[in-house]
């Protein structure tokens, strides 16, 4: 079926020169042309602006640095087009992925949103890169296509739907976040359906280092999500939270509290050295780790190797254990009824750090 949709492409973007003339010219390219491109220019400093001026699309400026939330929102009420199709500006689509945007929700009429995932062949080949975004590529394509939350690094969503549960929260969110999981939250509150199109990928870009991953998993992912499931008392049993996942977190944490054990040389417990019967333990939790995630491993394995897959196994252990502790540690302020002073004076204090361009 011929797709009659308009279609407007929303680009939120800050210090995005690295990047912005590849996702722009991509998206130029399309074999179904958008209606529209509106790249919103956060106050960027670099040559941003510029590059996607030569272009000739739209291009709006905020007057003040106000974040991707505020950006997205504010690209939004300039848009035209039925569907808004929000992609960052780091992202390279390719020549059908608007025809698949449009044609989804031309066909399913009962669809208000659709979202993709990344490719498995990111733009970075530096390790860190590598194995979070064929991370991100993994959870995405192994997840029930029925979705509870949305991504907007490749996600559209019906212009009316949008308006009508009120865009993304620009107030909470002033830094790149979880704004777009939480707007999904209230799509479904709201009876909407939501899709994850596996077809619909799109390469990433970005470059990936170890610190950056840190911060970017636990203040900006971990943390806002724990304290949004509080919130919402609603855990989507999908994606990065699946049953697997959660058995891994604990197991991780029982991983962490018995190794101290380890060294107790000389104690025993019904006569067996307490290293050996840990050493037991160990052998066997790991084991468990190692069962629960093989797909992820083997995905791994298939794509970059063995070496790789060794190497990736400790990060992903870690990942399992800043996930369960940021939690553990949103959990406990929620549950001792301070959880909103509490939670907003660290989310505060973190938006106020000056950040690297995402």
């Amino acid at each position: 079926m011929v797709s009659h949709l308009t279609v407007s492409v929303i680009i939120p973007v800050h210090n995005g020169e690295n990047h912005i003339e590849k996702c722009l010219d991509a998206l130029i390219a399309s074999s179904y042309p958008p209606f529209e491109i509106i790249v919103v220019d956060d106050c960027s400093t670099d040559d941003t602006a510029k590059i996607a001026k030569q272009r000739r699309i739209t291009i709006l400026q905020l007057p003040i640095q106000s974040g991707t939330a505020a950006a997205r929102n504010f690209g939004a009420q300039h848009a035209e087009g039925e569907v808004l199709f929000f992609i960052d500006s780091d992202v390279i689509v390719r020549r059908e992925t608007i025809a698949l945007v449009a044609d989804c929700l031309q066909n399913h009429p009962e669809i208000a949103a659709v979202f993709g995932s990344y490719d498995d062949e990111p733009a970075e080949a530096n390790f860190i890169s590598q194995y979070r975004n064929m991370l991100h590529h993994f959870h995405h394509q192994h997840s029930d296509t029925e979705a509870f939350t949305f991504w907007a690094g490749c996600g559209a969503i019906r212009k009316k739907v949008f308006g009508e549960i009120g865009g993304f929260d620009q107030i909470r969110y002033v830094k790149p976040s979880i704004e777009d999981i939480e707007l999904g939250y209230r799509i479904r509150k709201e009876g909407y359906r939501i899709l994850l199109d596996k077809d619909l990928q799109v390469k990433h870009l970005k470059r990936w280092e170890f610190l950056s991953l840190l911060r970017t998993d636990i203040f900006q992912r971990a943390i806002p999500w724990s304290n949004l499931i509080l919130k919402t008392k609603s855990i989507p049993k999908d994606l990065n939270l699946k049953l697997s996942h959660k058995i891994s977190s604990i197991s991780v944490a029982l991983l962490i509290l018995i190794m101290p054990s380890l060294f107790l040389t000389h104690t025993k417990f019904y006569n067996i050295h307490v290293p050996h019967i840990t050493s037991f333990f160990l052998l066997i939790i790991l084991t468990n780790l190692l069962i629960l995630n093989r797909k992820l491993y083997s995905f791994y394995t298939q794509k970059v190797g063995t070496i790789f897959t060794i190497k990736a196994i400790p990060l992903h252990i870690l990942y399992y254990l800043y996930s369960g502790v940021s939690f553990v540690f949103c959990w406990i302020v929620y549950k001792i009824s301070i959880s909103g002073l509490f939670y907003h004076s660290v989310e505060d204090r973190y938006a106020k750090i000056p950040q690297k361009n995402p």
